[in-house]
């Protein structure tokens, strides 16, 4: 019988190093990060259509595809998150408009100040989240029935309200109701820096990123969102408040719907009750884009940003270059195709070097 022994070291000899001191070097961090693949291909993005457009460089045009990927970006971060969760929200994009007529017709029918409106509609998009993340972990149900569901009710309940209470598929103007110039300035306004025209939509977009980012890498509620995403059996085991972080990042996706919803108001004054339909799509094309999976665990709220501004440049860079507009969603099927590839591909090189 044979034993297997460790071999003496040679005497003078430096001691060989823990592989777990060991720090990883920049391009192994690099090629471990979610969003690699979606910086990638925003590069190449941007690339292609600064030769195929000549107009697309100009300050101008920066402003337009900032400010088109700022109204995606906005929902894309809590889709993200929420995707990271283990979770999806079919009703994201109808949601939006449900906070926009809330608000709206709230304001026009009490004839309050339109921040009431905005008060009520917030409370009553927060319910809307808290009625998916409790329906979720109380039925056991997947979130895309469940979700579905809510996408279903909103629809019908957009529609059908307005029409009771308007006499018309739209809104009301409260253009010149009290409170409305202020609450254009928070949710609709503008700021210039030099030839570059700057939405506030993008300074709430990046805002929220920033937060999300923190949320997931430096606090312990990031912990619960990758465990809950990665296995909720295993989290559950660990300690782990599962349900509560599912809970949460649907009131989450709920908050980021009443933002996107005021601006969607005091941009236009008025609100069609049959808008945002199809539009959670584009959320979660932004976030796996962005490097997220569609199994959970794994992704990150910057690179659910780059799938956002990778959309804003094509929606625009088709328009500049002139092309037809129904080439769009082909471009966005083959990036979505092309991103979610380059993300596994990398995700494998990952692992395989660690």
């Amino acid at each position: 019988m044979t034993a297997l022994t460790k071999a003496p070291r040679t005497p003078g000899a430096p001691a060989p190093e823990d592989e777990r001191l060991l720090r990883p070097s920049l391009l192994r961090r690099l090629m471990g990060r979610p969003e690699l693949g979606a910086v990638v291909g925003a590069a190449a993005v941007f690339v292609f259509f600064s030769l195929a457009a000549d107009s697309f460089l100009r300050a101008s045009s920066l402003s337009t595809v900032l400010y088109a990927s700022s109204i995606f970006g906005i929902m894309a971060v809590p889709v993200a998150l929420l995707m990271i969760g283990g979770e999806f929200d079919l009703s994201t994009g109808v949601m939006v408009t449900s906070s926009a007529l809330i608000s709206s017709m709230f304001s026009y029918q009490m004839t309050a100040n339109v921040w009431v409106g905005v008060g009520v509609s917030l409370l009553a998009t927060l319910a809307i989240g808290v009625f998916n993340g409790v329906l979720l972990v109380r039925t056991k149900l997947p979130s895309f029935i469940i979700t579905l569901g809510t996408f279903l009710m909103l629809t019908g309940l957009n529609l059908g309200s307005t029409k009771l209470i308007s006499g018309t598929v739209s809104t009301k103007s409260i253009a010149d109701m009290e409170g409305f110039d202020s609450a254009k300035a928070l949710f609709a306004s503008h700021l210039s820096l030099g030839d570059v025209d700057i939405q506030v939509t993008v300074l709430w977009w990046a805002a929220l990123v920033a937060v999300a980012t923190w949320i997931l890498l430096r606090t312990r509620v990031g912990n619960w969102i990758f465990a809950s995403g990665g296995g909720a059996d295993a989290a559950r085991a660990v300690g782990v408040p599962v349900s509560k972080t599912k809970i949460g990042l649907y009131m989450g996706v709920a908050f980021c719907a009443w933002i996107a919803g005021q601006h969607l108001l005091f941009s236009y004054d008025t609100v069609q009750s049959g808008e945002g339909v199809g539009n959670e799509f584009l959320y979660i094309i932004a976030a796996v884009i962005g490097g997220c999976l569609m199994t959970g665990g794994y992704g990150s709220a910057i690179g659910s940003a780059v799938g956002a501004f990778i959309f804003g440049m094509t929606n625009k860079g088709i328009v500049y270059a002139e092309w037809e507009s129904d080439w769009f969603k082909f471009f966005l099927g083959a990036m979505l195709l092309l991103a979610t590839l380059l993300n596994a591909w990398v995700r494998k090189r990952a692992e395989a070097s660690r």
